[in-house]
């Protein structure tokens, strides 16, 4: 998971350089094709049959994919847009979704102190962002639509059969990401020939992306979500680093007040979860 995350982290900063120069679409096209012929070829030398299972059958398979498609473009979106620091720290909510997510789809029961929980953490997002006269702008509504379906995203791999390879689930996301790239064309600038340079960023991404991802749904579906699900603070920790150091960017009081109430937040509903399931045991 801290690989995962510090891979992201990378990932999130050359997807903001690319961002400045290059069409989000376009992103979105390159980085999920070149995404799913790597993994294409890794499924081939792995001799993993991507087609083995019924996909266009499983309804939780579908939903996930579609779910992580939506999620990365809006994120993607959102980076363009707003300081790199800022979009990480809401993607720290991530957590809270998760709670409300299950509550909503799934019917897990949520206490009130998991609740009173989220609330404290949304008042840290309500930090970070820092609405004019009570109202959010449109750049802060993309970035948490984007972590919401990032969350159902997150809460739908988990209920996936262990028969479904990770690959298998990697591969099918970045076929989205290009499909979801190509939907997002007649919203942004037509395409723009790249240099040298922009190839090796947009490459890096990809790379970079892929391994990432990879880790992330190995660490989802076989860790105890109790134990690894912390440790996706970690993305905030190096992207931050990353934002300050490249980017120059220089988070203020009451970011940083947010991130640390939305940090504390969530481990606090992670902690109470796990207290919930050795409760279940007993």
């Amino acid at each position: 998971m801290i690989l995962s995350m510090g891979g992201f982290a990378i990932e999130d900063l050359i997807l903001k350089i690319l961002s400045e120069t290059i069409p989000i679409s376009q992103i979105l096209v390159y980085v999920g094709f070149l995404g799913t012929t790597l993994l294409t070829v890794v499924s081939k030398v792995k001799q993993i049959s991507i087609l083995r299972i019924n996909i266009y059958g499983n309804k939780l398979f579908l939903t996930r994919t579609f779910a992580d498609m939506i999620g990365a473009v809006l994120f993607i979106i959102a980076i363009s847009l707003m300081p790199l620091s800022t979009v990480s720290s809401i993607l720290q909510t991530t957590p809270l979704f998760v709670t409300l997510g299950a509550f909503l789809l799934f019917k897990e029961r949520v206490g009130w102190r998991r609740w009173g929980a989220a609330l404290i953490g949304f008042f840290g997002v309500l930090l970070i962002l820092k609405p004019d006269a009570g109202s959010l702008n449109t750049q802060s509504l993309i970035a948490l639509l984007g972590v919401a379906f990032i969350a159902l995203r997150d809460i739908i791999t988990r209920k996936l059969k262990s028969d479904i390879h990770s690959i298998t689930v990697s591969l099918y996301a970045f076929i989205l990401t290009a499909v979801g790239g190509i939907i997002c064309m007649p919203f942004f600038k037509s395409f723009v020939n790249l240099t040298f340079t922009q190839w090796l960023l947009v490459l890096a991404s990809t790379l970079v992306g892929c391994i990432s991802y990879l880790l992330l749904v190995l660490a989802t579906r076989q860790g105890d979500v109790s134990v690894i699900s912390p440790f996706r603070y970690t993305r905030l920790i190096f992207t931050l680093i990353l934002a300050i150091l490249i980017l120059e960017e220089r988070p203020d009081i009451l970011t940083l007040s947010g991130v640390a109430i939305i940090v504390a937040s969530g481990y606090y509903t992670l902690w109470r979860e796990k207290v919930r399931g050795l409760q279940s045991l007993a």
